[in-house]
């Protein structure tokens, strides 16, 4: 049986620097805090919890004080630093570059015309978009899914600036700014920003084509994965026989008979060698 591992799969950046800061602070032998799931991929969090890490709430947060808190990749909304400077709480803040980028656009663009509406297309209640969110004073509009615009809370006899979250879908984002361009009363300024993250929008023809290449494909993700769903859907409507794991534990059988070819997958949440021990795993079953 060919099994193959995707080259292009695994952390991103982001991730890869959040990960390298909780793990440099942690081998200095003081107790690490980090503010929410470091990566949504339950067997990374719980390796980094064995080498101590903390994962903490933002209710459990506000009660802490003299403490070192890693912010991950996501982003927090301002009064995230506000409860922290109030604690004595030291921040290692991990935002990745990107979103940090994001975020102060957003709140550049909330100062300058408080009165325009900012749209952010993304995951209602994700710890990025509530970081975006936050800029606005938690006025900012989100929307999900195309489909929501016709009865969403947009009003197009205003002004419209549109963001989107650093790892949804390009495609869905065109349709969003082609249907708002469409719907924008006249006089009324309509913009839009590319603001999806080309690490993770590349990865969409990538990983369609490493699909293809294969009689089954294993997505290994944590499923609380927002770009893992992404990806995942991706490789399910080009190779019908794709199934999401977070483990090799969730390996059937049944998906390797009259199988000759595999091809192992994952997120930019997903650590190399988690998809490394999956290809073991069938391997063994082989």
């Amino acid at each position: 049986m060919n099994i193959e591992i995707d080259n292009g799969s695994g952390f991103c950046f982001g991730v890869t620097t959040a990960i390298r800061k909780a793990e440099e602070k942690l081998a200095e032998g003081t107790k690490l805090y980090c503010l929410g799931d470091i990566v949504h991929n339950g067997t990374e969090c719980d390796r980094l919890r064995e080498k101590g890490l903390v994962t903490i709430g933002h209710d459990e947060l506000q009660e802490l004080h003299n403490a070192r808190v890693l912010l991950r990749a996501h982003g927090e909304p301002p009064r995230t630093y506000s409860i922290a400077e109030k604690n004595n709480v030291e921040i290692i803040d991990a935002t990745c570059p990107v979103v940090l980028a994001l975020q102060r656009r957003i709140r550049r663009q909330h100062e300058e015309n408080p009165n325009a509406q900012i749209v952010i297309f993304g995951k209602n209640g994700h710890a990025e978009v509530l970081g975006l969110v936050g800029q606005t004073d938690g006025k900012a509009i989100v929307i999900e899914h195309y489909e929501q615009l016709q009865d969403s809370a947009i009003d197009f006899n205003r002004d419209i600036f549109l963001y989107s979250q650093t790892t949804k879908s390009l495609e869905e984002y065109r349709r969003i700014i082609e249907y708002c361009r469409q719907h924008i009363a006249n006089g009324c300024t309509f913009k839009s920003f590319d603001t999806i993250c080309r690490q993770v929008a590349n990865r969409m023809d990538n990983i369609r084509e490493f699909a293809k290449k294969h009689g089954l494909v294993l997505f290994v993700s944590g499923r609380k994965s927002s770009n893992g769903k992404v990806l995942y859907n991706e490789c399910l409507k080009v190779n019908p026989n794709t199934f999401l794991i977070e483990g090799p534990d969730e390996i059937q059988d049944k998906w390797l008979e009259n199988v000759s070819s595999v091809g192992v997958c994952g997120a930019t949440s997903t650590p190399k060698w988690l998809m490394e021990q999956c290809a073991e795993e069938i391997k063994k079953r082989a």
